[in-house]
């Protein structure tokens, strides 16, 4: 899931008009001997580690991706720039996704396209054409995964929009804070930021190299916690992504989409991941984030069934029972003004 300060101007004016004037005085040299071979470019630097932390080796952009927030240098956006992908299957769309139609996709409603396996007549009549029917498999495999993730790719650009986010039927997107950090960035750019699930760089097989090495080494955001990808770097992906170029690409390293995203990002094009803290997945401990600071994420989950109280550590007018995986407390704190959200609003 990175960005740097310099010398203060009217100190390195003076040092080089103080130069200047020593040059003056100084007796003409001969002429220096011709340069020799121009050395070449420095070795790119690596991220030290998938936490926050923009330390000597972090890339510009870090620091906004840890912060959500930027520094002047990224561009004016808008909510209808981003496209948001919903990956989800036939089994959730009303356990999970009947909850996401209530609270923050209703705010970003056009925006959102939840890709499915299954033509569920009910879901199109609230979500219409948003809602696309990928035609993979309902199992959960690595191809299927990969299949979905296909789809979810071309349909971005086609769209047209500046920046691609996928996250799982399972997150809370706070669309404000996901624009406050995009924000930050130039959809013209390579960004590639998210949340690894790892401590350490995935490494996987990978016999067509050109340099004759046999495996490749990189960081991959997890797609349990929503990854975004800027449009300038997603047309670099396209030879490998791309018109179902994605599958095949997976079936080379034969991993699932999300460490696919990765390989091709990192692996391929060489561009960095920018480690970001406000991502969340199931996989963390959830009950960590608390009070004013969850409503600052960018997205957020819950514990499935074999741990159902990993959930953020949120107040408000709904209990556990009637609010378990805290997602309509976070909104109504976020949007009071929800039809059905009560008026009292408590950290």
């Amino acid at each position: 899931m990175s960005r740097c300060a310099g010398l203060g101007r009217a100190g390195l004016a003076l040092g080089v008009t103080s130069c200047a004037c020593l040059l003056l005085l100084l007796p003409r040299a001969a002429p220096p001997p011709p340069p020799g071979p121009r050395p070449g470019p420095a070795p790119a630097r690596r991220h030290p580690g998938p936490g926050p932390g923009p330390g000597p080796t972090a890339r510009p952009g870090q620091a906004a991706a840890e912060s959500g927030a930027g520094a002047g240098r990224g561009e004016r956006l808008a909510l209808a720039d981003i496209f948001i992908a919903v990956k989800t299957t036939r089994q959730f769309h009303r356990s999970r996704l009947d909850l996401l139609l209530r609270t923050w996709i209703s705010r970003a409603r056009a925006q959102t396209f939840i890709f499915t396996d299954w033509e569920d007549r009910e879901l199109r009549l609230r979500a219409g054409d948003r809602v696309i029917n990928t035609n993979c498999s309902a199992v959960h495999t690595r191809q299927a995964l990969c299949c979905k993730m296909s789809v979810e790719y071309d349909k971005f650009l086609e769209s047209g929009q500046k920046w691609f986010c996928h996250v799982d039927d399972d997150n809370y997107v706070n669309p404000r804070a996901l624009l406050r950090l995009l924000s930050a960035f130039s959809h013209s750019q390579d960004v590639y930021v998210g949340r690894p699930s790892l401590d350490h760089p995935m490494e996987a097989a990978d016999h067509a190299r050109s340099d004759g090495s046999t495996t490749v080494k990189f960081w991959f955001a997890t797609g349990g916690a929503g990854f975004c990808i800027s449009r300038g770097l997603a047309l670099k992906m396209s030879p490998w992504a791309s018109l179902g170029n994605f599958i095949s690409t997976a079936e080379r390293v034969r991993l699932p989409d999300d460490c696919t995203i990765g390989y091709i990002i990192e692996g391929l094009l060489d561009v960095r991941l920018l480690h970001s803290p406000l991502f969340h997945s199931h996989l963390e401990n959830l009950q960590r984030l608390q009070g004013e600071a969850v409503l600052q994420q960018v997205t957020l989950s819950y514990g499935g069934p074999e741990n159902k109280h990993n959930v953020v550590s949120v107040g408000g007018a709904f209990g556990l029972q009637q609010d378990p995986t805290r997602f309509r407390s976070v909104h109504c704190l976020l949007y009071p003004d929800t039809t059905w959200c009560p008026s009292k609003k408590t950290l």
